[in-house]
């Protein structure tokens, strides 16, 4: 270990030097070289689920790297090499800081680093309308320290056109150098290079490495790309290099979308095979035995996630520009909205069964976070539900193992304390909404009066007081 610090201080001295040179030396033969030769520094704007994991990613592929975040939670949590992230944890936060990583809220040491990567969040907004603040207020950020030969990319899920619509014009006008986006062939020492490569982080996912997920890479000309596949190359067994920032934007947008609407297919599906008294369920088991032609998806109480709920409004809206109306897209997120007031009336039905009101109803919520096992409740329908069933005058209470408190997030204002996961039989409805591995189904179907299972979590447990959804 010491032996590796010490080669790693040479090597980041060595570097340090070599920035104190004259900004004309920095052009794309050295940061193509510096790239090849791990001697580039990385800089990763945006420290979450996204930014976090890939700078540890090139780490330990023995780049310098420095993250930056305008968090200063997140910055001093990773000074004092802890993590804020479930699935990282503080053991490999110190690695990479005995490593060199190294977090910080100071923009201007952007004019340090080879290449510097965005991935910052692009939600929507009230009107479910592309709100690209995050990503114009990190370019506004940046562009006063931009130097030549530096290579910017854009990971951040966004419709296509904004790498070179929004964000290389501000690059261009705020940086004071007088720089300009390499086009064409180009390539010269006033000249910096900007490329797209969306993320494709899957968290929760434990059987495909981060490395072995292929990185699309568009430059804004060809010695972008080049820089941007060489750079991801590094650290990702794959790159697929397409012809343009927008064809890559596109294509996450489709991955995201091919998803969203077979969701909302066989979440339409579910409402069907309710009426007519089929168990979905089975349906999707028995037609996933064809080994060729389909691909299961399943239904759900609704969309999370940063991607899926927000990325096909990204496309329509865009869509528009072109006089073009996405009706296939338009309505599969439709579907998935509605998905929680489906839940909401279900919860009701089966407490009128019971010969109770959801007005003044105790109605306990397991699980929060969008998907299973992870920590994350961007767009959760989760919290929709909650913020239902307390309009209607239920007394909510919940429980997830990986949110001890729920507080205000951008679409939502909580407030609310974990409720310990005992004295179930007091609730007048459990209600599943995240099907969490730690959750002992058997002892919850037991011990409640009702149980509302929006997962099919409760899979194979004969009783009359569950009621699949």
């Amino acid at each position: 270990m010491l032996e590796s610090m010490l080669k790693f201080t040479a090597r980041k001295f060595c570097y340090k030097t070599m920035t104190h040179h004259s900004a004309a030396e920095r052009t794309f033969d050295s940061t193509l070289h510096k790239i090849k030769q791990r001697k580039a520094q990385v800089g990763i704007i945006g420290l979450g689920y996204v930014g976090l994991p890939l700078a540890l990613l090139f780490t330990e592929q023995e780049f310098a790297v420095t993250g930056f975040d305008i968090d200063r939670r997140k910055v001093d949590t990773l000074a004092k090499g802890e993590s804020y992230i479930y699935r990282i944890t503080a053991q490999e936060i110190q690695t990479a800081k005995a490593q060199g990583f190294s977090a910080t809220a100071n923009y201007a040491q952007v004019e340090e680093m080879d290449a510097i990567i965005i991935c910052v969040p692009t939600p929507l907004n009230q009107y479910h309308e592309p709100d690209l603040s995050y990503i114009t207020d990190t370019t506004h950020a940046i562009a006063p320290y931009l130097q030549p030969g530096q290579l910017v990319v854009l990971e951040s899920t966004t419709y296509p056109g904004t790498t070179e619509e929004v964000m290389v014009p501000i690059l261009e006008k705020e940086n004071k150098l007088g720089l300009r986006a390499a086009r064409g062939d180009s390539g010269g020492q006033n000249e910096f290079f900007v490329a797209f490569s969306p993320e494709r982080e899957d968290p929760g996912n434990t059987t495909v490495a981060r490395r072995d997920i292929p990185k699309v890479v568009g430059g804004v000309n060809p010695r972008a790309s080049e820089l941007a596949g060489a750079l991801y190359g590094s650290i990702f067994r794959r790159t697929v290099p397409v012809s343009s920032p927008a064809a890559a934007e596109m294509t996450k947008l489709l991955e995201n979308i091919y998803r969203c609407v077979n969701i909302a297919l066989v979440n339409e599906l579910k409402l069907l095979s309710l009426r007519m008294g089929i168990d979905i369920w089975e349906v999707i088991e028995a037609a996933s035995t064809k080994p060729f032609g389909f691909h299961p998806f399943y239904p759900g109480p609704g969309l999370g996630g940063h991607c899926i709920p927000v990325d096909p409004f990204y496309l329509s809206w865009k869509a528009k520009e072109w006089d073009f109306r996405t009706r296939f897209i338009e309505l599969a997120g439709e579907i998935n909205v509605n998905m929680p007031y489906h839940v909401l009336a279900s919860i009701s039905g089966a407490l009128n069964q019971h010969k109770k009101s959801l007005n003044g109803a105790r109605v306990l919520i397991l699980g929060v976070a969008y998907k299973k096992d992870i920590d994350d409740l961007r767009e959760s329908p989760a919290l929709t539900i909650i913020e239902l069933l307390q309009k209607e005058g239920a007394a909510v209470s919940y429980h997830d193992p990986y949110f001890p408190f729920i507080g205000k997030g951008r679409k939502y204002d909580l407030q609310m304390k974990r409720s310990e996961l005992k004295n179930l039989g007091e609730y007048d409805c459990v209600v599943i909404v995240t099907d969490h591995s730690d959750y002992d189904y058997r002892h919850i179907v037991a011990e409640a009066q009702l149980v509302v299972d929006t997962r099919n979590a409760t899979k194979g447990i004969a009783s009359p007081k569950v009621l699949r959804c």
